[in-house]
């Protein structure tokens, strides 16, 4: 990564978490080193809600974060099929199926916890194919470029999946944020993934997205201790290899 850009990557995630907790739009957990949790975070879920791409959508691919809490258990009470990031993808991707979760509390399925209790890890080639892909952001901007917490979690959860072929360039790819966190412009590398609709409290903002998403994992950047901590990463380089 160029270091002047990583410099300004990070100049405006230290921005975006200051003014937040200055502000009191954050809440728990602080916002400081992640996806911040935000005022409004049901809001920004339930307008998402209104899109004919939610309504058309019967399989969701979600981030784990706190302030995309919301969106995953609509998913549930929306009859969705919810395909769920693990943290730091450590375990891969969860599924949760609506039909079968029917008497649990959506809520507390779609918790972190809740959903390894009620959910089933997926192996690599059980991954179904993602109609909307929802992630969390620290900052977006009105061309779909967009800053996550600097760990590369979504580029890599976007490249696997578009690997495997369960994503295209009109996969539609939302954010969830707080006004705050949508500015004029953010630096971007051809890695980052951009987004094609932001949905924060008030307003849903269709960009005008001027950059083609990845069309997969970018191998050059992947090292071993990325393919030691993330174990579906490394099945999948096995699978490219024929091992």
């Amino acid at each position: 990564m160029n270091e002047e850009l990583k410099k300004r990557k990070n100049e405006i995630r230290k921005m975006i978490w200051k003014e937040m907790w200055r502000k009191g739009i954050s809440r728990f957990p602080p916002p400081f080193g992640r996806i911040p949790n935000f005022v409004g975070a049901e809001d920004a879920a339930n307008l998402l809600r209104t899109l004919p791409e939610w309504k058309k959508a019967e399989t969701i691919f979600c981030n784990p974060d706190s302030p995309q809490h919301p969106v995953r258990a609509y998913a549930l009470i929306d009859g969705k099929t919810l395909i769920m990031a693990t943290p730091r993808l450590k375990k891969g991707f969860l599924l949760l199926d609506s039909e079968k979760l029917q008497h649990i509390n959506p809520w507390k399925a779609t918790t972190i916890r809740g959903a390894f209790q009620y959910g089933r890890i997926l192996d690599l080639l059980e991954i179904p194919e993602i109609d909307l892909k929802v992630c969390g952001s620290v900052a977006v901007d009105l061309e779909g470029r967009r800053i996550g917490k600097g760990h590369g979690y979504s580029e890599i959860e976007w490249g696997i999946l578009r690997e495997l072929k369960r994503v295209s360039e009109t996969t539609p790819v939302v954010t969830t944020v707080h006004d705050i966190q949508v500015l004029n412009e953010v630096p971007s590398e051809p890695h980052d993934v951009p987004v094609d609709i932001i949905v924060t409290c008030t307003r849903v903002i269709r960009v005008e997205r001027k950059i083609e998403k990845p069309k997969g994992i970018f191998w050059e950047l992947v090292n071993e201790k990325m393919l030691e901590e993330i174990p579906i990463l490394r099945v999948l380089k096995k699978m490219k290899q024929g091992l």
